[in-house]
């Protein structure tokens, strides 16, 4: 009996133990990312200086992995970092998809998903912070800049749950609003060029939604919108600094640093079942002034006090 007692009474300290960091010990992190593209290596750089704020900079160790676009190449990630993290962040729902198939155990923490239970990213062990899109206020961007506009464009990538899903959003908030919303389907960044030709000369305005593959390729996006004389409203402020005219969104920054202190609490002692996963409400709204003066845009006071414009 009493080794019973004493064994439960064990096994209660490391449950509660599940999470804190003793001091001097070195935390190994896994960062790993489905494709390099300035929006996503926000979010990185987010995480990093959260975690270099807090009181464990000295301890952490960032490995950071990026499977150029690769699913298979993903989950070879995610097993690595099983055998040699102690934690892992996983940047996209991609990545997150992968980490989770080869992570059964140990804590895993996501960023850049827009809709984690359509994505089926549940378990002990996971948790994250989203970051959906604000649709109504992109749509909102339209009709406020845009107003001669009848019909949109976006394309997005078929297999991916989060573009999947925020152009069906859009789509039902801009046909509410009146809009007429043509969507091409795509499968890799290869046919983002034909899909652009396709909606040159049939739409009023491009609506470019958070896509790993549309992100990657946004410099050939902005260059056809440009020669046929069709604005852009993107989805976040990366996209306005690329040369889409505005953007409504959330700041990819804070949506990393936030997933940082998530981490830092779960460091501090939090069991991942009392991290409930966040939502990153706040938008910021952006212009680019060269692209504003093609499109002979003026703001008034109140949106130059509301509006940040990208020079």
């Amino acid at each position: 009996m009493k080794k019973l007692i004493l064994g439960i009474i064990l096994v209660t300290i490391l449950v509660g133990c599940q999470g804190e960091n003793k001091e001097g010990e070195k935390i190994n992190i896994g960062i790993t990312q489905i494709i390099e593209h300035p929006s996503l290596d926000s979010i990185r750089t987010g995480i990093e200086d959260a975690l270099k704020d807090s009181r464990y900079k000295d301890e952490i160790v960032f490995n950071y992995q990026n499977a150029q676009g690769d699913f298979i190449t993903a989950q070879t990630i995610a097993a690595q970092f099983n055998e040699n993290s102690d934690l892992i962040i996983a940047i996209t729902t991609p990545s997150t998809q992968a980490a989770l198939n080869k992570i059964p155990e140990k804590p895993l923490f996501f960023t850049a998903v827009t809709n984690p239970v359509i994505a089926g990213l549940k378990g002990a062990n996971i948790t994250g912070v989203s970051d959906m899109s604000p649709v109504k206020d992109q749509v909102k961007l339209i009709q406020e800049f845009l107003p001669k506009t009848k019909t949109i464009g976006t394309i997005y990538t078929t297999s991916e749950a989060n573009s999947t899903y925020l152009v069906e959003e859009f789509t039902k908030v801009a046909e509410k609003a009146g809009y007429k919303v043509i969507a091409r389907g795509i499968t890799s960044v290869t046919e983002v060029a034909s899909a652009m030709d396709s909606l040159v000369g049939v739409v009023d305005v491009i609506y470019t939604t958070k896509d790993n593959n549309i992100a990657s390729a946004y410099g050939l996006i902005v260059d056809r919108a440009n020669k046929a004389n069709i604005p852009i409203i993107g989805a976040t402020k990366d996209f306005t600094k690329a040369g889409a005219l505005a953007s409504s969104g959330i700041s990819e920054y804070q949506v990393g640093y936030q997933t940082g202190e998530m981490v830092i609490r779960y460091l501090d002692g939090k069991k991942i079942q009392d991290l409930p996963i966040e939502y990153f409400k706040k938008s910021e709204l952006t212009i680019n002034e060269k692209q504003m003066k093609k499109y002979g845009i003026l703001l008034d006071e109140e949106q130059t006090k509301n509006i940040e414009i990208i020079k």
